[in-house]
């Protein structure tokens, strides 16, 4: 009665205690079902006007056990913007983020923003879920928790502390939207917790010559002026990177080679702002590579590229010709490229830079060639050797045809000339004979700028221009006129005799101009320069002030002061700081306590030393983790090891409805139980020599252990998971030897069922094609058939157990040995959190079987398993038991894991009904209730049934209900009504069960459980029980 067909989906990859699990997203692909009437009854409730309908269909949804469903639930319901609903939504999400799927977990993770947008008051409940997301190990949730991270607690770093090395080794294996989200939030963690690995390499640069080697004087110096330089260099230790600093980027740098252009750029900004210089050329390659995408790709690329080249010009010169500029690019994409070429020129490739510009200028895109003067003026400013080329080049350009040309190059030149005016002269003239034929307001007021600055140079020709400007005042533009009563002062200043009437005739215009800018500069250029009788103090110093020298202007990239930003930010790219965005955190003085990111080893793990000098370096997986190729044995075929699974959890499932029951059996081998407790001092002291005989491979992968044709449900079902490098701590478990029912030295006490008869099956078994003739032995034949019907008396305290044994090797897959188990439920002695497992091994083979034990177990996360000592030897017919504790962490799903023996080794599953996974809890009638009243609404499931004539007794109902769910019986002052109660064994959530079983008309099942998955799934199982 397992519900595993409606869970057997919801296993993502599975894991030991330290690896990453790998989700599955089923909503990625797929065709959902087409069976429209399944969920009439909902769409009804839907559709009505009575919100108490509505909230009784959204709880059944939640709990509903197909996860697409509860997903989609739940994604609906938090995209409800109204306030009132936010105490659901809180519920639901955290349901959800404990929910057995991880793509439901991912969706809680999605909705916890929003939430937090609806009210921001909830942040410390959210929080609570943010920690408790970010210990899930399932590549699937890791981005969406780490997203919602940023949005609502990003000054939490503390909460990132222990989960950083998980992050940083799952990294690989996340979505590319997650890898950016957690590569962005992981370099502000980094810039808070390190230290900079270029504060040594800034200190050489400011002490070059005593950084290294010494020069000859301070060698002839002697000893005592050693120690005196040594004084003038700070007291720092030498910089060691952090290991943790070292596994971020180790890890990060593969992602290089990402089909995405985003996660490329979050891995480049990273090591940008992270990696020591020497490491930092890495990226440049990558980023080149994007220059062949999309033109939208290419303009984010190239802004950071831009920002880059300012700092580490030296990493991108190798790729100079990948910034060339193509005639298909657009304007934008070409001023980029400009500005990086720009960015890139030194002495060394200025020659091939400057031809390209020279061809850039013939181009008909305006603004592309104005921006291309412009990078002229720029490489003329930064590299003085060709400072007379590019000038001569820009005077060329003065007789181009197009009027933007030639007003760009006035602008430039006009910058260049105030370098070295004397030795211009020449260039001077030129220009000012320009102001006839350029129109450009920008480009006229230019040369009247410089005219005015540098008349001493120019004495004739001056004061020419001033006339012809004094004639055309009213018609010029406002910045022309600015410079022409510039020019107007300069001149009266210098060559008064004659250019005063001039000068007041221009003042003169400017006063009644129409802009109040012109005439307020008319009125105090007046003042300041034509002495009146009230003279000022000013007009003294007019001289100073006009024809002051003036600094030459610094042609500077606009990208110069962007670095503040982080790379690839939306902030960065607008140059201006956007909503959401995060700072930049300076480097620490100091490095903050490393030990803060050591994550404590579970007691019930154990490490060889071998996996412990791992551990220190790597603690969840390592790059040498496959290099041990996998030990599956040699008839196993990886290929159907997915089908093979199907089988077995289909397998598993049905075995729940199985009719074996072989009381006696049981009674037996509890017996045994009880009796080889007694034993376990004796089994101490062989522990270590067990442990020894263990040898766990590392990096083994899932096979199945049988053909695809066999009836074995002895396969894994995560055959692209790694294995954990950790093995699990033996605890003191029981097994004995049973001698085979045939020795005639067997005790009169014992009791034999038919079961045992198949110890007599010969041990040399003929292999068969079909399964269907695979047991043809008398056992085979009569198996599930039991010697007495011992009745079963209701109590408070359930002592049945509710499934009989199940397969989990068969004798032929298992060449011979033949395993069963069967759920005990017995308190484990090793943890109470585990379920008590009694596993059977019978030997039908000719040769001793030696050295059985548990192999490296494959988990999904939160599942553990205790395993029994090794059974160092099992003659031919002879049979086993052994006790293991297993955790299934409140979930269905299979616990996979391997039996070896020294020969071979073969991959089981066990996966557990809903109704094992709890312990039965006596209380009374006043505390059942009390406990019910709180587990409403959402966490109550209600099912109507109708029971056969069959099912209308005391006897029968309690009996079905205790073998369907490990719970104790409550007291009931109702004769009609039964009352059930337990709580799951690793959560302890209390699960209750009352079955209102009226005389006439429909029963009502009603389960109230914390856990909805768990209810709905016991739900099922009860009424199907009940109902057969």
């Amino acid at each position: 009665m397992s519900a595993a067909p409606a869970y057997s989906e919801d296993k993502g990859g599975s894991a030991g205690p330290g690896e990453p699990e790998y989700g599955h997203d089923p909503a990625s692909g797929g065709i959902f079902s087409s069976d429209y009437k399944r969920h009439d009854d909902l769409k009804e409730m839907l559709d009505t006007n009575k919100d108490s309908l509505k909230l009784e269909a959204m709880k059944r949804i939640v709990a509903d056990p197909n996860q697409l469903i509860r997903a989609s639930a739940l994604r609906v319901l938090s995209s409800i913007r109204v306030p009132i609903i936010v105490p659901i939504m809180m519920l639901a999400i955290k349901e959800a983020a404990s929910d057995m799927s991880p793509y439901v977990r991912k969706t809680a993770a999605h909705a916890i923003p929003k939430l937090y947008s609806l009210d921001s008051d909830q942040k410390d409940q959210l929080i609570e879920v943010i920690e408790k997301l970010l210990a899930d190990k399932t590549t699937l949730v890791a981005g969406s928790v780490v997203m919602a991270f940023e949005e609502v607690c990003p000054e939490r770093i503390d909460l990132i502390h222990k989960n950083y090395r998980k992050l940083c080794n799952l990294l690989i294996d996340v979505e590319e939207w997650g890898q950016v989200v957690i590569i962005s939030m992981l370099t502000r963690y980094a810039r808070t917790q390190f230290l900079s690995p270029t504060q040594n390499e800034s200190l050489l640069e400011e002490n070059p010559e005593k950084a290294f080697y010494g020069s000859e004087e301070d060698e002839a110096k002697g000893p005592g002026s050693e120690e005196a330089a040594a004084t003038t260099l700070p007291a720092r230790k030498p910089y060691v990177m952090d290991p943790d600093h070292r596994l971020l980027l180790r890890n990060t740098k593969p992602l290089l080679q990402s089909r995405s252009a985003a996660v490329v750029m979050a891995v480049a900004q990273l090591y940008f702002h992270l990696a020591p210089k020497a490491e930092v050329g890495v990226i440049a390659k990558a980023l080149v590579r994007l220059l062949r995408s999309h033109s939208e790709v290419q303009y984010v690329v190239l802004q950071n590229v831009a920002t880059m080249s300012i700092k580490r010009r030296g990493m991108f010169e190798p790729y100079l010709k990948s910034f060339y500029i193509r005639s298909t690019d657009p304007t934008q994409i070409k001023i980029l490229k400009l500005e990086v070429l720009t960015n890139l020129a030194n002495e060394t490739n200025i020659p091939t830079v400057l031809r390209e510009f020279q061809t850039y200028i013939r181009s008909m895109d305006k603004d592309f060639v104005a921006a291309t003067i412009q990078a002229i003026g720029r490489c003329a400013t930064n590299i003085g050797r060709v400072r007379d080329t590019c000038l001569n080049g820009l005077v060329q350009l003065l007789s181009n045809r197009d009027e933007l040309v030639v007003a760009e190059s006035v602008v430039v030149i006009k910058k260049l000339l105030q370098m070295q005016p004397a030795q211009h002269g020449e260039i001077i003239k030129h220009l000012a004979k320009l102001t006839d034929n350029i129109q450009v307001p920008m480009a006229r007021a230019s040369i009247l700028w410089l005219i005015g600055e540098y008349c001493e140079h120019v004495p004739r020709i001056a004061p020419d221009v001033l006339r012809k400007m004094a004639k055309s005042f009213t018609a010029e533009e406002d910045i022309v006129k600015l410079q022409v009563i510039n020019l107007a002062a300069k001149l009266y200043l210098t060559n008064s005799k004659q250019t005063k009437l001039l000068t007041q005739y221009v003042l003169s215009l400017a006063k009644y101009d129409q802009n109040y800018d012109i005439r307020d500069r008319a009125r105090f250029t007046r003042q300041l320069i034509v002495p009146s009788e009230q003279g000022g103090a000013l007009s003294r110093h007019a001289k100073k002030l006009f024809l002051a020298p003036k600094p030459a202007p610094v042609l500077e990239s606009s990208f110069k002061d962007r670095d503040h930003f982080q790379l690839g930010s939306l902030s960065h790219l607008l140059n201006a700081k956007a909503t959401g965005y995060q700072e930049l955190p300076d480097w620490p003085e100091e490095a903050p306590d490393p030990s803060v990111r050591n994550v404590e080893v579970p007691e019930w793990t154990k490490c060889s030393s071998r996996e412990k000098r791992k551990e220190k370096e790597k603690p969840f997986y390592s790059d040498s983790e496959g290099e041990s190729g996998p030990t599956e044995s040699a008839d196993s075929d990886p290929e159907s090891e997915s089908e093979s699974d199907s089988k077995s959890s289909s397998e598993s499932g049905s075995g729940g409805s199985s009719s074996e029951s072989d009381n006696e059996d049981q009674d037996e081998d509890e017996e045994k139980g009880r009796s080889s407790e007694s034993d376990q001092s004796e089994e101490e002291g062989k522990k270590r020599q067990m442990k020894k005989r263990k040898k766990v491979p590392e990096g083994q992968e899932g096979g199945s252990s049988s053909d695809e044709g066999s009836d074995s449900s002895s396969s894994s079902s995560e055959s692209e998971m790694t294995s954990e490098t950790e093995e699990e701590q033996v605890e003191p478990a029981s097994w004995r030897k049973k001698t085979p029912s045939s020795s005639k030295s067997a005790p009169a006490a014992k009791e034999i069922s038919l079961l045992d008869l198949e110890d007599f099956t010969p041990p040399s078994i003929q292999p068969v094609s079909s399964p269907a003739v695979v047991s043809t032995s008398l056992a085979a034949d009569l198996e599930g058939l039991t010697l007495t019907d011992s009745p079963l008396a209701p109590s408070l305290l359930s002592p049945v157990s509710g499934v009989g044994r199940q397969e989990l090797l068969h004798r032929v897959a298992g060449e011979g040995l033949a395993v069963d188990y069967t759920f005990s439920r017995q308190p484990f002695s090793g943890d109470p959190h585990m379920v008590s497992v009694h596993i059977h091994f019978s030997n039908s083979s000719d040769t001793p079987i030696k050295g059985l034990h548990v192999g490296t177990p494959k988990l999904p996360a939160g599942i553990s398993i205790q395993e029994f000592p090794e059974i160092e030897s099992l003659a031919p017919g002879e049979s086993a038991t052994a006790i293991m504790g297993i955790n299934f962490c409140d979930s269905t799903q299979a616990a996979n894991f391997q039996l070896c023996t020294q020969t071979r080794q073969f991959y089981v599953s066990i996966q557990p009904p809903v109704g094992e996974l709890m312990a039965p809890v006596f209380m009374s009638e006043n505390e059942f209730k009390k406990e019910q009243g709180k587990l409403t609404g959402m966490n109550e499931i209600t099912e109507k049934l109708t029971l056969p004539d069959t099912c209308r007794s005391d006897h029968i109902v309690v009996q079905k209900v205790t073998a369907t769910a490990n719970l104790g019986r409550v007291p009931c002052g109702t004769s009609d009504e039964y009352r059930f109660a337990g709580r799951t064994l690793t959560s302890g959530s209390l699960v209750l069960l009352t079955l209102d079983a009226r005389p006439t008309g429909a029963a009502q099942l009603t389960v109230n459980s914390e856990k909805m998955v768990i209810g709905t799934m016991l739900v099922k199982d009860v009424v199907q029980a009940l109902t057969q």
